[in-house]
């Protein structure tokens, strides 16, 4: 089994060499062109591109994975302009998190929260979420992780939940040293991948309605969905010690994503949006892509993964990436909401990959010099 998964890697690397994608990455292009998606997102933060009806609510997981990767752009950035924009949008919603209590996707917000708290040391950005994840704590939801069944997501059932709501848990953890936010993420955690994944293709199900299906003849792995989970586990362990329990639990699930997608990232540098049906799915898709690129980048940049064989796959992932960036820095081939493989369209953006292309560009531009 050794023997193949080499000899696949080895054919991935060097089907990465392709000239489309050779461009060599610059730090300072990797900036440019990062700071003209995220000046066109917030131009248009409130634009209809993918053909919802109103926009999205701040505080909507949509915009919270934008915020996601916001936030690492703004502590690249030159000045404190998208540091204010961010932090207006907390003041303006009081540091609440969304509608929801349970929901892991109204949990999301609070991930800007507390790393604005970060920078400003001001209490009252985190106290909202720490009363309410409190109060999950000890009324925690007793439902059944099977899809349907009542109350279902109020638990972790769906992969996508697994960027949503945990690495709030973990950042909170972190900020306050207490172990029962970690504790409860863990348990929680466990429970959703020992439902969701499946150990033969180290990839998760979006949910329990995937079990059994077939497309084409191929198991039916979403691409954005294990974008989440993918950047979700990076997010994680970037809160915690390296050499803690906690944090190899989600190593090894990270290596084992890690060496599967670099064996089915398509020859055009993005992946599929069924991930083991690219020969039916050949349009591209840029934000299961983008969160792609970003946890392959940070596992270089945090020494766990070989450079050797990872970074082409990186390189070539960026490059694509970029090449669907239109001139006025809109970054198409968004595929529009959804939960399972579709159609992406170059016109067609969502805040939630303009989200994942600046997470990506965080890791690749220290990756190729930046500092």
């Amino acid at each position: 089994m050794k023997t193949l998964r080499h000899f696949l890697i080895v054919i991935t690397i060097f089907s990465c060499t392709n000239t489309i994608t050779a461009q060599k990455i610059k730090p300072k292009k990797v900036k440019e062109n990062m700071q003209r998606v995220a000046d066109w997102q917030i131009a248009n933060f409130e634009g209809l591109y993918s053909g919802h009806k109103k926009p999205h609510h701040p505080l909507d997981w949509t915009n919270a994975a934008l915020y996601v990767g916001m936030v690492k752009w703004a502590a690249m950035a030159e000045d404190d302009r998208y540091y204010s924009w961010l932090r207006n949008i907390g003041e303006t919603n009081e540091w609440q998190l969304y509608k929801r209590k349970y929901h892991a996707d109204d949990h999301a917000v609070g991930q800007m929260y507390v790393d604005l708290f970060r920078k400003y040391k001001d209490e009252k950005m985190i106290a909202p979420t720490k009363e309410q994840f409190n109060f999950l704590m000890f009324h925690p939801s007793k439902s059944a992780l099977n899809w349907g069944t009542p109350y279902h997501q109020d638990r972790w059932n769906w992969c996508d939940a697994l960027f949503m709501s945990p690495p709030v848990w973990a950042k909170l953890y972190r900020i306050t040293g207490e172990k029962k936010y970690l504790d409860f993420m863990m348990a929680e955690f466990k429970a959703s991948t020992d439902f969701l994944f499946d150990k033969e293709e180290n990839l998760y199900y979006r949910d329990e309605r995937y079990f059994d299906k077939l497309d084409n003849g191929t198991k039916v792995f979403w691409s954005r969905g294990n974008g989440w989970v993918f950047a979700g586990l990076v997010n994680i362990m970037n809160e915690l010690e390296p050499n803690s329990e906690e944090y190899m639990y989600f190593l090894n699930i990270y290596k084992k994503m890690a060496e599967k997608l670099i064996t089915i990232q398509t020859p055009k540098g993005h992946w599929a949006m069924s991930l083991l049906g690219q020969e039916f799915y050949p349009t591209p898709e840029t934000s299961g892509s983008s969160f792609y690129v970003y946890g392959l980048a940070w596992g270089i940049n945090n020494g766990i993964l070989d450079k050797e064989t990872y970074e082409p796959a990186v390189k070539k992932g960026w490059n694509a990436m970029v090449s669907h960036i239109t001139k006025d820095g809109m970054l198409g081939y968004v595929q529009p909401i959804g939960a399972a493989p579709g159609k992406a369209w170059p016109d067609k953006t969502e805040v939630y990959g303009t989200g994942a292309f600046l997470s990506a560009g965080s890791e690749v531009y220290k990756l190729y010099g930046g500092e």
